[in-house]
């Protein structure tokens, strides 16, 4: 199989793909005795039409009807976009702008009416469009009275749980040049430079050699570049989990926290790392070594079969026998692949079984103040047995240190 994959042609996403998601839709909505899916978020939008349409003010809406029937609601200026990026779609309707005299909602309710919905029992992620930028608009079941709406706002996020063979191999994809662009972060690094110049230098070659390697024919949806950097965690501020960029100047001593990543088709993954300007001290060391300990003891944990929560205890127990609950501060993972953050978590509330297929970030941390802070991240795909890494940047702490 792993032949196979490495063989697809990575230039789009497939329509193959786009059938399979709709189908998942329509197994779990049709079992609740809805006709038809109505979803209004531009991440499902995207998700099951592999068109990356923009949201703003303006609503838009997917209809997916169960006898396999889709249709699209979009601003006037969406219309030929739509028809150019949306995959596998029967009809396209379209209305003048937002605000105007008709609201877009109505023309959604004559819509839904024209494809015999009006008086069925439909699914829906939620009564309405969102409120973006100001958008303001009535519900939908004060629209369509007659029809009876259950709402289902997590369903698309709860299939993208389980990834594809597809969406597997573009998350490898997106860890092969996340990998690139960190390189190019530590290579650039230097004592005396600013954080945005090393960042935008990696950043922007490895975008331009991973274009330039997939070649004329990728369609960049939802966009696409490689991204390495440091999010303003230098120095003493690495201490700090969600810092913010502050282009601070690198500086002898300074322990690094990192982030790498590409956008691709829609997909990412996640590679994090501390690194060291010049050799570490004891404390960096002894810091790192634990946070390297904790990672793997989540590694050795993580199998199919069991709750995700799990994975969060067996970590937390490692805090609580080596005495470092002071410095903890968040859970273990998440899973990703869409997008940056997805459901479930390795959380000790989350008790989500664990199943082949998802694929998660393992990332926990240790913060010390006044030292910098220690996390490493990789992501990992759940196999039959345990867990296979698709990051894959170096960890041994000779391999990290930035050369002064």
């Amino acid at each position: 199989m792993q032949n196979i994959i490495t063989q697809w042609n990575l230039t789009d996403i497939p329509v193959s793909e786009i059938e399979m998601r709709r189908e998942n839709v329509m197994k779990r909505i049709t079992a609740h005795g809805c006709k038809a899916m109505i979803c209004f978020s531009s991440g499902a939008l995207f998700y099951l039409t592999g068109g990356a349409l923009i949201p703003t003010e303006r609503p838009m809406a997917l209809i997916l009807k169960e006898d396999g029937e889709a249709a699209l609601l979009v601003p006037r200026l969406e219309l030929e976009h739509a028809e150019e990026v949306a995959k596998k779609i029967d009809r396209i309707e379209s209305y003048p702008e937002y605000p105007t005299e008709k609201h877009p909602m109505k023309y959604l309710a004559e819509l839904l009416d024209s494809m015999g919905l009006s008086h069925e029992t439909v699914a829906a992620d939620s009564d309405g469009y969102g409120a973006y930028w100001g958008y303001r608009g009535p519900k939908l079941s004060s629209l369509c009275t007659d029809m009876e709406i259950n709402l289902f706002p997590t369903l698309v996020e709860e299939l993208k749980i389980i990834k594809s063979p597809f969406d597997q191999r573009v998350i490898r994809e997106s860890a092969r040049w996340g990998n690139l662009a960190h390189t190019l972060l530590q290579e650039y690094t230097k004592a005396g430079l600013k954080e945005l110049d090393v960042v935008n230098r990696a950043s922007d070659e490895a975008t331009q050699i991973m274009l330039k390697t997939l070649g004329p024919d990728f369609k960049p949806a939802g966009g696409a570049n490689a991204h390495a950097g440091y999010r303003g965690q230098i120095g003493p501020n690495s201490f700090l989990p969600h810092a913010l960029t502050t282009n601070a100047t690198f500086h002898r001593g300074d322990t690094l926290v990192t982030g790498a990543s590409a956008a691709l088709l829609g997909y990412n993954s996640e590679l994090e790392r501390v690194m060291f300007v010049g050799e570490p001290s004891k404390e960096q060391e002894y810091f790192y070594n634990h946070a390297l300990e904790i990672q793997k003891v989540a590694y050795n944990t993580i199998r199919p079969g069991i709750p995700c929560s799990d994975v969060d205890k067996a970590v937390l127990k490692y805090y609580e026998e080596h005495d470092l609950m002071k410095y903890w501060r968040h859970h273990t993972g998440h899973s990703l692949g869409f997008a940056g953050h997805e459901l479930p978590f390795f959380d000790r509330s989350d008790d989500t079984m664990i199943q082949q297929g998802m694929v998660f970030s393992v990332e926990p941390g240790l913060y010390v103040k006044g030292l910098g802070g220690f996390r490493l991240s990789d992501t990992v795909l759940v196999t039959e047995n345990g867990i296979e890494k698709i990051t894959y940047y170096p960890t041994e702490i000779d391999k990290v240190i930035c050369d002064v």
